[in-house]
């Protein structure tokens, strides 16, 4: 039997349209009309709306406009749905991030290329932002570990590009890992204290936070100078 509350031809439903046009981290397949991308935009906006204790299936497939059979055709419960658009919008950032990264003279150029893209994204995408670095902590130690987990990824970036300039393994892995984890600490108290927009401003602190540990504080000082 057809599922009467999803209507895919019809293009999207009003509550998806709400989803910013432009620059946002959920790529144009997952805003089109199909239901597991339906559902994947309705996590997203619910969560901004309600916070993610309160985004109940029940709202998010009211805000996808699909059968709660067809959640459960995707998702076992909200905990996967929330993963599944976290990975969405963190694999995006990730792409960019590469792409950046390759587009400059290599470590530690490469540095504040990435947390550009990283924080300028998420200043861009406020809801998101807050989504993938606030309400991921709120969320239990299954999210909040995947959460880890996968910034965890960002400092193996660092790392090749570290390796491949210096010719050896240099600092420990645990290094970048450290970094990131400073990093993304300054992000999110940005976020939570309501400086989201304003967090590219943010770069040159970031900057001198990640390269610290690697260059000393004046050449790290000198490479942050260059982002003001």
């Amino acid at each position: 039997m057809p599922d009467k509350q999803a209507k895919p031809d019809e293009g999207q439903s009003p509550e998806l349209a709400r989803l910013p046009p432009g620059r946002h981290g959920l790529p144009r397949e997952f805003v089109a009309a199909n239901h597991r991308g339906r559902l994947i935009a309705a996590c997203a906006q619910v969560v901004e709306e309600h916070g993610y204790a309160d985004a109940s299936v029940a709202r998010i497939i009211g805000a996808a406009a699909v059968s709660r059979r067809t959640f459960y055709e995707h998702f076992q419960n909200k905990e996967e749905c929330f993963i599944a658009t976290y990975d969405t919008v963190m694999e995006n950032l990730r792409d960019r991030t590469v792409v950046a990264a390759e587009a400059t003279d290599g470590w530690p150029q490469s540095v504040p290329a990435i947390l550009s893209e990283i924080l300028g994204f998420f200043a861009a995408e406020p809801a998101l932002a807050r989504f993938c670095m606030v309400e991921t902590l709120a969320a239990g130690p299954p999210i909040s570990n995947h959460h880890r987990d996968t910034v965890a990824t960002f400092a193996v970036i660092l790392r090749a590009g570290r390796i491949e300039a210096e010719g050896g393994e240099g600092a420990p892995l645990d290094t970048e890992e450290a970094v990131i984890a400073g990093v993304v600490s300054l992000i999110t108290r940005w976020i939570v204290v309501g400086r989201t927009e304003q967090l590219e401003k943010l770069l040159p602190d970031a900057v001198t936070v990640a390269l610290t540990p690697f260059l000393g504080v004046v050449d790290a000082g000198r490479v942050a100078a260059q982002q003001s």
